[in-house]
């Protein structure tokens, strides 16, 4: 026989009938996975996949900016972060910034930016989730 209750929400005018049928194995077996999951492997893995795609789509004149991309993973026991980094700096500026939002000039002029970051690395994103939900999943 399903298990009922009741929950009141403070503020809200209405109830919500809570009813409980069987067990919650999926759940369970859904939560163990992803407490074991090692996101870092996974960070590293599409790190490089990132260098990849943001060198390809930098803008080339000599080819420093689009070869000074890198990574980091940074991470501890209840989160884990990808930062992608570009060290071409020339006067305190950072040239990938500039290339991708545009830059005012020395004369007064405007140097329109060429969004090409957003769009590079948009996909890994996808893939980056994609991988964490087979893990947990599958």
């Amino acid at each position: 026989m399903p298990k009922e209750g009741l929950a009141i929400i403070p503020g809200v005018n209405f109830m919500i009938r809570f009813v409980h049928k069987g067990n919650f194995n999926n759940t369970e077996r859904f939560f163990s996975k992803a407490t074991r999951l090692n996101v870092e492997n996974i960070l590293s893995h599409y790190g490089d996949i990132g260098v990849q795609a943001l060198a390809e789509a930098t803008p080339v004149d000599s080819g420093k900016t689009a070869s000074s991309w890198s990574y980091e993973v940074q991470g501890s026991s209840s989160q884990a972060s990808i930062i992608w980094t570009n060290s071409n700096i020339n006067k305190g500026v950072n040239i990938a910034v500039i290339l991708n939002f545009g830059h005012g000039t020395g004369t007064g002029g405007y140097v329109a930016g060429r969004e090409y970051i957003s769009p590079a690395i948009q996909p890994i994103f996808d893939q980056i989730a994609n991988a964490a939900w087979k893990e947990v999943t599958g």
